[in-house]
């Protein structure tokens, strides 16, 4: 990028960012003339993808700061006022929105800002009066009746990042067409219609929730377990240790496990929201490091089981002790937590007789395929998806319309999301931790552990263990050294992973399957396009890669099965490891690291 565009640009933003704090940065660096640092800040626009916004905070055009989210907030009001001119004439009884935000940096100015940007444009803001979790939010954009929502997180990023998550009407991430129509308005910004709070507030465009919708989505969760007679009874019996990861799920999980007698302890030290995540390198469940802390309690207090949830509480990790008398503990991996999620439900659904005539669970394409063979032997249908909680909820709301009769009881993905209820559109560690502490006692009460049971899970399904591997690209270079890696694999696809042949090639982007020794044959894929590429292995591995959504970064996921014969499930974890083992290395081979 030429050191005059830079300037430019900088200029620009300097003249257009009203934040004084953000605003200062980018002066300071022009004085400094750190040309690496403002190139980096300028070469682009943070971009507005299907999910919304994520990056590092800061001030600069690619990065989370006040303008940004301001012109965002924009371009979603715009489109709304296009979608739906009908409300939109209607003024104060039109259009709605509802904002959350968890405990980041900026959290609570950018719920803010964007609420008084849908107020400067005849939108009704519900802004929380503090942080709560997103699935909340997906929550109360369908009690309130809202037209779309956003929740300013960044997930499980580290504590220099934000983020602002985007939802339509049914209270999932936007999918499209109205993805892109939104992207496309707020590329197209150009003014900002602004309202102080004290304007927004007078003419009702503006109001603080907090207790009105806390209180229902809290009873909401108690009312899908499904034996509230067991835990009445046993409660006592089952010690908890919680960690909300210094996020938004203490009140939630102490309220709801609390009012039904179990007991939970929560980690002191992470107990409150904070920023700078100072306990842990990265607030993320899926780290065992994120864990440390929990475990640590949960060894000294012998709890029966270890729980987090992520800063914004959607997703949810678990540990368990390992075999009696070891004293340690066993970190559960996604795909095995959604495993055993999955087996309670329906084995609880067919008990209670409440199991639905045409039942589906959705989980998404790098999922492991132990879930399906699960799902058959209860009888439900598992259809899969692309990677992305707004997926599964997009399979939801076409099972409520299409008239087929056929229900989702169930939603899952690799990377600790669980739907475990249809009152929320989007993964929920609230709910998910409540029926993880039910089902805890279901099997204590029939005298096995959450391992015991997974074990016999692998001895009826085979054993199933998965691989992740993730690689940054960081900087302006970063997006093309990924999409070279992708476009490498798709014009030579390896004819072996880990030595063992590759039979066919899923390619999403393309829309085809690709069969190999046969002519070449092609099939059609029916998914939304996705830069994914998928290997299927000749032994039933499925090897996949994707460059992430939200992050700088190349992911590849293996899925491998090793069916439980005469040397017995010890023999089938060998097996599976070695042969990972093998893929991992060629992985690495080409992206490195």
């Amino acid at each position: 990028m030429e050191k005059n565009d830079i300037i430019s640009r900088a200029k620009d933003y300097i003249a257009r960012e009203k934040d004084a704090g953000f605003r200062s940065e980018v002066e300071k660096l022009l004085a400094a003339e750190d040309w690496k640092e403002l190139e980096d800040r300028f070469y682009r626009n943070l971009e507005f993808g299907t999910g919304g916004l994520r990056g590092v905070i800061g001030g600069g055009y690619n990065r989370m700061n006040t303008l940004v989210v301001k012109s965002a907030t924009q371009g979603l009001a715009s489109y709304l006022l296009k979608t739906f001119p009908d409300k939109a004439a209607a003024g104060g009884a039109g259009l709605s929105a509802a904002i959350a935000y968890d405990s980041r940096h900026y959290s609570s100015e950018f719920a803010e800002a964007a609420a008084l940007i849908f107020a400067a444009n005849g939108i009704k803001a519900y802004l929380f009066s503090s942080l709560r979790p997103t699935p909340e939010l997906s929550f109360a954009i369908r009690r309130l009746g809202c037209d779309t929502g956003i929740v300013v997180t960044a997930s499980h990023n580290p504590p220099q990042y934000n983020g602002y998550k985007a939802y339509w009407n049914d209270g999932s991430q936007v999918v499209p067409p109205h993805d892109q129509g939104i992207i496309d308005e707020v590329n197209a910004v150009t003014a900002i219609k602004e309202i102080s709070r004290e304007e927004a507030l007078r003419r009702r465009l503006l109001e603080i929730i907090d207790t009105e919708i806390d209180g229902p989505y809290q009873e909401m969760v108690r009312s899908r377990l499904f034996r509230p007679d067991l835990i009445r009874a046993h409660a006592g019996e089952v010690k908890i240790v919680y960690t909300p990861l210094h996020g938004t799920g203490a009140m939630h999980v102490e309220a709801v496990l609390g009012s039904l007698g179990l007991r939970v302890l929560t980690v002191p030290e992470q107990r409150e929201g904070n920023g700078d995540f100072p306990t842990v390198a990265f607030p993320n469940p899926e780290e065992a490091a994120a864990l440390e802390l929990a475990v640590q309690l949960g060894k000294k207090e012998q709890a029966d089981v270890v729980m987090a949830t992520d800063p914004d509480a959607d997703r949810i990790g678990i540990a368990v002790p390992a075999k009696a008398g070891t004293g340690e503990f066993v970190l559960v991996t996604g795909n095995q937590l959604g495993v055993l999620l999955g087996d309670y439900l329906f084995l609880s659904l067919k008990e209670t007789g409440k199991m639905p005539a045409k039942p589906v669970m959705v989980n998404t394409v790098v999922t492991t395929g132990m879930q399906k063979r699960l799902a058959a032997s209860y009888g439900v249908e598992c259809v899969e998806c692309l990677t992305g909680f707004k997926w599964i909820a997009d399979i939801m709301r076409r099972c409520e319309s299409d008239g087929r009769g056929y229900t989702v009881v169930y939603g899952t993905e690799e990377s600790y999301g669980y739907l475990v209820e249809d009152e929320v559109r989007d993964k929920d560690g609230i709910s998910a931790a409540a029926m993880v502490a039910e089902m805890t006692l279901y099997w204590r009460s029939r005298g096995k552990s959450l391992l015991d049971r997974l074990e016999e899970l692998y001895t009826a399904n085979g054993y199933w263990q998965e691989l992740g591997i993730s690689k940054y690209f960081q900087g302006p270079e970063g997006p093309g050294i990924m999409q070279g890696i992708m476009e490498e694999y798709r014009k030579h696809p390896p004819k072996t992973l880990g030595g063992i042949p590759v039979e066919k090639v899923r390619d999403i982007r393309e829309s085809v399957w690709k069969y190999g020794g046969e002519g070449g044959r092609q099939e059609p894929v029916d998914l939304p396009k996705s830069d994914v590429l998928q290997f299927y292995l000749k032994d039933g591995t499925v090897v996949s890669a994707r460059p992430s959504g939200t992050e700088p970064k190349i992911k590849f996921y293996a899925s491998c099965c090793a069916e439980v014969g005469s040397a017995g499930l010890g023999g089938a974890k060998a097996e599976a490891a070695r042969k990972l083992e093998a893929i991992k290395a060629d992985i690495r081979r080409v992206i490195g690291g």
